[in-house]
């Protein structure tokens, strides 16, 4: 079975995300920012990371980031609701240039989000 990373600060999405995705049958690590997510990702087993991107402490880009240059082989989902003047839409193509595969914009669904995360553990190894 699959451990999947959530990171994100709202926490009825983060809540709901992982109900969702442990219906699905993946086992679920919960963070609530990215400081959180590294932490914890550290310390447990992650086969694939969601994480938001505009959050507090670390956002999702720094986040992408660490990961792409310490565990290169990581597989991540970013996923955004948008940022004051700056749509959902811009930033995720932008963050596709940091390293992750897939992009979702808030509310994500559900069916497209389970494809993806199905896609990439199926790449290969984690």
């Amino acid at each position: 079975m699959a451990n999947i990373l959530i990171i994100d600060d709202d926490d009825q999405f983060r809540e709901m995300l992982g109900q969702m995705l442990e219906c699905a049958g993946y086992e679920v690590i919960l963070a609530s920012d990215g400081k959180e997510g590294l932490r914890l990702f550290r310390k447990n087993r992650v086969d694939l990371v969601i994480t938001d991107i505009f959050m507090p402490e670390k956002d999702g880009i720094e986040v992408i980031m660490k990961f792409r240059r310490n565990f290169p082989v990581k597989k991540i989902i970013a996923i955004s609701g948008g940022y004051r003047n700056i749509s959902p839409e811009e930033t995720l193509e932008m963050v596709k240039g940091f390293g992750a595969k897939y992009t979702f914009k808030k509310p994500v669904d559900r069916d497209e989000l389970l494809g993806a995360i199905k896609d990439l553990l199926q790449e290969g190894a984690v």
